[in-house]
C-alpha cells in the first residue's frame, strides 16, 4: 500500500485563518541551501533539478528493495534573511537565504541515500547535485497556518502570525520560517496555490 505523508502525518494538516500549535516530529530530509530570488535566481532552478531526482531514486528503492511504496512527499523549503523585514514587508528577495527540502521516510538510511545520489549522479551531474544532503531537522513546538493565494501575498498572514497569534499565546519565535508546498506553481494558477506557513515557537519565560 502507497503512503501519502500529506494524509498520515498531521504535521502536513492546516486550515485557512486557523494558527494551530503544534508538535512537530523530528524529520528526515533531503536538503540544499543557496541564497537569492526564488523566482529568477539560477541557484534555486539548479537546487530544485538536484533535489528531484534524489527523491525519486529513493521513492523507487524503497518501493523495489524494502517493498515499501510512498507518495514523494511536497516540496518545502525553510527562509530567512539578515534583515527580516527583506522577507516579511520590504520584500526584497535578493537577500533571501534559503534551504529547500523534500521529506524522506525514516527508513531511508545513509547508504540508500548514497546509491540514489549515485544513481541521480549519473543520469544529470551538475554542481547541485553533490551539494543534497540528508539530514534530520528537529522543529517541535511550532505554529502554523495554511495560506491559499500567491506567494506574494502571505505578507498580512504573516504578520498576523508573528505580530499578533505568537505573542498573545505566550510563546516566541525561534527558529526558521518554514513552508510546505502543496500545490504544483506550473499547474496551479496563483490565487488557488495552497502553502502550509510554519514558524517554530517556544514558551515565553514567566
Amino acid at each position: 500500500m502507497k503512503i501519502d505523508f500529506k494524509k498520515t502525518l498531521d504535521s502536513y494538516s492546516a486550515q485557512r485563518n486557523v494558527f494551530r500549535t503544534l508538535a512537530v516530529p523530528p524529520l528526515q530530509y533531503l536538503m540544499i541551501d543557496g541564497r537569492g530570488d526564488p523566482n529568477t535566481a539560477p541557484e534555486y532552478a539548479d537546487a530544485l533539478a538536484a533535489l528531484y531526482p534524489v527523491a525519486y531514486a529513493l521513492k523507487f528503492a524503497s518501493k523495489k528493495d524494502l517493498d515499501r511504496d510512498y507518495v514523494v512527499p511536497p516540496l518545502e523549503a525553510l527562509w530567512w534573511a539578515d534583515d527580516m523585514a527583506s522577507f516579511t514587508t520590504a520584500r526584497n528577495k535578493a537577500e533571501w537565504n534559503w534551504t529547500v527540502m523534500i521529506m524522506v521516510p525514516d527508513w531511508i538510511d545513509s547508504t540508500m541515500f548514497e546509491a540514489a545520489m549515485a544513481s541521480a549522479g549519473a543520469k544529470r551531474r551538475s554542481e547541485a547535485s553533490t551539494k543534497v544532503r540528508l539530514e534530520t531537522l528537529s522543529e517541535g513546538l511550532c505554529v502554523q497556518t495554511l495560506h491559499i493565494g500567491s506567494y506574494d501575498d502571505e505578507t498580512p498572514v504573516l504578520a498576523e502570525l508573528h505580530d499578533r497569534c505568537i505573542p498573545d499565546s505566550g510563546l516566541t519565535m525561534t527558529g526558521r520560517h518554514h513552508e510546505i508546498y502543496l500545490s504544483d506553481p506550473r499547474r496551479v494558477e496563483p490565487a488557488k496555490l495552497r502553502t502550509v506557513l510554519r514558524q517554530p515557537v517556544v514558551r515565553s519565560a514567566g
